[in-house]
C-alpha cells in the first residue's frame, strides 16, 4: 500500500473513533448507501482535533444534530435561479430565521423562511420539539420569495410582531395577537414596499419608544418574466448591477407613528442609501446614546450613517471607516476582546466568488482575496478603499485618525465563502464566540460553515470539526438538485446541464444517472445561509438552528451542560420610557474577579434575521454575578445590585 492510502486510511480510522458518539446518535443507515466522506474534509477534522487539543478554551463538547428528534419537517425551496436555470443571480443567497416566544410560554420559537412554499413558524414544545403551527398563526406566505425576517414588539403590548421581506412579491408586518396567532396589517401599516427587499431591523433612531424599521433594498436583478412558482428571472448580468445606475433601489427607514402605521421618512432624515445592500445592523460609533446605522454593501463602499440626535443621518463612513469589505454580506456588533467597547465585525461573500480555492488549501481559504481575479469593470471607483475579505473593527475610542481598528487577520477571523455570523458564548466562558455560515451550492463544491471560538479576546480558534459542526452526519457533502431529461426527445436535451451529463465521465460533472436511460439527478453541494442561537432544550446551555439551502434546517443541540457545570445568566429587558424591548440598550455583567461582560441589546440573530432573544451571559467558572447594569435608549442608567445567582431569566425593568 503507497504512503498516501496509509496515511488516509490513518485519517479515515481516527475520523471514524472521533464521530462514533454523533454518527451513534443519528438515524440508521446502511453503509453501502455513505458516500466517501472527502479526503479532503478528513485530514481537516484530525489537524484541528490536534491543533486545539492544547487550547485551554473550553472545546470538549459536541454539537449533534437532532432535527430528527425535533420533530421539525420544514424544506427551504428554491427558485429555479438558483438550480436548473442557475446564473450568478442574488436569489442564491437564500433566506432567515428568526427566533422569538411568540406565545409568551418562556420558550423560544423559530419562523423558518423559504423561496417557494410557505414560510413556517415552529412552536417550542419543550425537551427540544416543535409542533408546526403555521396553518393557525396566519403567516402562511405562498411562493412569496421569502428573503428576511425580523421580530419587533412594535406597538409596546409585551408580544414580538413579525416583519418579513419578500424579492418583488411584497413586503409583510404581522401583529402578534397572542398565543401563537398573527394579523397581517401590512396595508394600514404603510410598509408593503415591492422590490428586491433583504434584511430588516427595527430600532429607535428618535428615541420616542417606538420602533422604527429599516428595510435593506439590493436593486433591481430581475426582468419582468416569470418562472415557475411565480418568480421573477434573473437578469443575465444581474452581478454587474451596481455598475447601472438605473437599477439602484433605495433602502427604506420607515418611523413608527404609533397606532400600527409608519412613514417612510429617508428623504426627510437625510437617509439616502442607494448601495447594492443585503443587511445592515445598527451600531453606536460616537457613544452619544444615538444608534448610527451601518449599511453593507455586497458590491462596493459600505457606508455609515451617523444619527444625529434623531433627526436627521449624514454619511460619516470615512470619518469611522476608510476602507471597508467590498462584498459585504453579513454583520454583527459585540465586545470582541472585553474592553467595554462595541466592535463591528463584517463579512464579506463576493470576494471569494472569483477566488476559487481548491479544496484542502485552507491557507488560503483563510486569506484575503486577489482583486486581481476580479474584472476591472466591477469598480467603478477603483478598489484602494477596499478590503477584499472579512473585516473586524476594534473600537479603540481614539478620536484620530479613526476610532475604528481593522483587526481581522491578526484576529484568526478570516473564513471562505461566508454569508453572515451569529454571535454568542458557545461555551459559557464569558467571551462570545463567531459562528460564521459559510457555503455554496451547486455548481460549487462543499465549503464549510465556521465555528470560532473566543481565545479571551487575543484571537479566535476555528473548532467547527472539534465541536461536531462539521462534519455533517455522515460527512454528507451533497445532495440531489434537480433532475433532467437528457432522451433522445427529452425536454432538457439541448440544455447546457445534458452537455455535461452525456460525456463520458458524467459523475465527475455531477451527474447522477437514473433508471430510466437519459434521465440524470444533478448533484449539488449542501449549504446553509442563516443560523440563529439560543437554548433550545433549556439546559442552560446554547444550541443552534441553521436554515439550509434547497434542504431541511440543521437542529443542533449542545452537550456542554452534560459534560460541565454551566454558570450562565439570562437577561431580559422591560423598557417603559424606552421601547418595551429594550432594544438599543447596552448591559453589562459584572463577575466577581471585577471583569465587566458587555453586550448591546440589537436583536441582531444572523443572516437576514433580527430576533427577540434574552441576552445570554456565560459567567466561566463564577456561580454569580455581583452587579448587572443597563444603559437604557432612552439614556438612563441603572445598575441592578447582586449577587446575581446563575441559571436564572432575570427581566429588569426600566425605572
Amino acid at each position: 500500500m503507497d504512503s498516501s492510502r496509509i496515511v488516509l486510511c490513518a485519517l479515515l480510522l481516527c475520523v471514524a473513533c472521533t464521530q462514533t458518539d454523533r454518527t451513534s446518535r443519528a438515524p440508521a443507515m446502511a453503509l453501502d448507501s455513505v458516500p466517501p466522506i472527502p479526503s479532503f474534509l478528513l485530514a481537516r477534522d484530525l489537524e484541528e482535533r490536534e491543533r486545539n487539543a492544547t487550547s485551554s478554551v473550553v472545546h470538549d463538547f459536541q454539537f449533534t444534530d437532532r432535527r430528527a428528534a425535533s420533530g421539525i419537517t420544514f424544506v427551504n425551496r428554491i427558485v429555479d435561479d438558483a438550480g436548473r436555470a442557475y446564473k450568478a443571480v442574488h436569489y442564491d443567497h437564500g433566506s432567515g430565521i428568526c427566533a422569538a416566544d411568540v406565545d409568551l410560554d418562556g420558550k423560544t420559537d423559530v419562523y423558518l423562511l423559504t423561496q417557494r412554499g410557505t414560510n413556517e413558524l415552529w412552536r417550542n414544545v419543550g425537551g427540544g420539539k416543535f409542533a408546526d403551527i403555521t396553518a393557525s398563526s396566519g403567516l402562511n406566505l405562498p411562493d412569496a420569495i421569502a428573503a428576511g425576517c425580523a421580530f419587533a414588539d412594535i406597538d409596546n403590548d409585551g408580544l414580538p410582531d413579525l416583519f418579513v421581506s419578500t424579492v418583488r412579491h411584497g413586503n409583510h408586518l404581522f401583529k402578534n395577537l397572542g398565543g401563537g396567532t398573527f394579523r397581517d396589517i401590512t396595508a394600514d401599516a404603510g410598509v408593503g414596499y415591492v422590490g428586491h427587499s433583504s434584511g430588516a431591523l427595527f430600532f429607535d433612531y428618535d428615541g420616542d419608544g417606538l420602533l422604527d424599521l429599516l428595510v435593506a433594498n439590493v436593486g433591481v436583478y430581475t426582468s419582468n418574466e416569470k418562472g415557475a412558482g411565480g418568480y421573477f428571472v434573473g437578469l443575465a448580468d444581474a452581478f454587474h448591477g451596481h455598475t447601472h445606475a438605473d437599477r439602484a433601489e433605495s433602502s427604506i427607514l420607515y418611523h413608527n407613528d404609533g397606532a400600527g402605521h409608519f412613514t417612510d421618512v429617508s428623504k426627510r432624515m437625510g437617509f439616502d442609501d442607494r448601495s447594492w445592500s443585503g443587511d445592515a445592523t445598527v451600531i453606536d460609533v460616537n457613544n452619544d446614546g444615538r444608534p448610527d446605522v451601518f449599511m453593507l454593501n455586497m458590491q462596493g463602499e459600505n457606508h455609515l450613517w451617523l444619527n444625529e440626535n434623531g433627526t436627521h443621518f449624514r454619511d460619516a463612513t470615512k470619518t469611522y471607516f476608510p476602507r471597508t469589505s467590498w462584498g459585504a454580506m453579513g454583520t454583527k456588533v459585540f465586545d470582541v476582546n472585553g474592553d467595554g467597547k462595541l466592535d463591528l465585525f463584517v463579512t464579506d461573500m463576493h470576494s471569494d466568488m472569483f477566488d476559487e480555492v481548491a479544496p484542502g488549501d485552507w491557507i488560503r481559504e483563510a486569506s484575503k482575496s486577489a482583486s486581481s481575479y476580479m474584472p476591472a469593470d466591477l469598480f467603478p471607483t477603483g478598489r484602494d478603499q477596499f478590503i477584499f475579505g472579512n473585516s473586524l473593527f476594534l473600537n479603540t475610542g481614539a478620536a484620530t485618525p479613526t476610532p475604528f481598528r481593522e483587526v481581522s487577520d491578526s484576529l484568526g477571523v478570516e473564513t471562505y465563502w461566508p454569508w453572515g455570523p451569529s454571535v454568542d458564548d458557545l461555551n459559557a466562558d464569558g467571551w462570545d464566540d463567531i459562528l460564521v455560515i459559510g457555503s455554496m451550492n451547486f455548481p460549487y463544491r462543499y465549503s464549510t460553515n465556521s465555528v470560532l471560538l473566543n481565545e479571551t479576546g487575543h484571537h479566535f480558534m476555528h473548532a467547527e470539526f472539534t465541536l461536531g459542526v462539521e462534519l455533517r452526519p455522515y460527512g454528507a457533502t451533497e445532495q440531489p438538485w434537480f433532475q433532467v431529461d437528457c432522451s433522445t426527445s427529452g425536454a432538457d436535451r439541448t440544455s447546457k446541464t445534458c452537455e455535461r451529463c452525456l460525456q463520458s465521465d458524467a459523475a465527475a460533472a455531477g451527474c447522477r444517472a437514473d433508471s430510466l436511460t437519459g434521465h440524470f439527478t444533478m448533484m449539488a453541494a449542501r449549504g446553509s445561509r442563516s443560523a440563529v442561537i439560543f437554548d433550545i432544550d433549556g439546559d442552560g446551555d446554547l444550541d443552534i438552528i441553521t436554515n439550509e439551502f434547497n434542504a431541511g434546517p440543521q437542529v443542533l443541540i449542545s452537550d456542554l451542560a452534560a459534560r460541565h457545570p454551566v454558570h450562565a445568566l439570562s437577561v431580559r429587558l422591560r423598557g417603559t420610557t424606552s421601547n418595551r424591548q429594550g432594544l438599543g440598550a447596552q448591559v453589562t455583567v459584572v463577575l466577581p474577579d471585577a471583569r465587566r461582560v458587555l453586550k448591546v441589546m440589537d436583536g441582531k440573530s444572523g443572516y437576514l434575521s433580527q430576533s427577540d432573544l434574552p441576552l445570554y451571559f456565560g459567567l466561566g467558572g463564577a456561580d454569580h454575578a455581583t452587579t448587572i447594569e443597563v444603559r437604557w435608549p432612552s439614556g438612563k442608567t441603572q445598575r441592578y445590585p447582586g449577587p446575581v445567582k446563575a441559571g436564572q431569566t432575570l427581566t429588569i425593568v426600566e425605572p
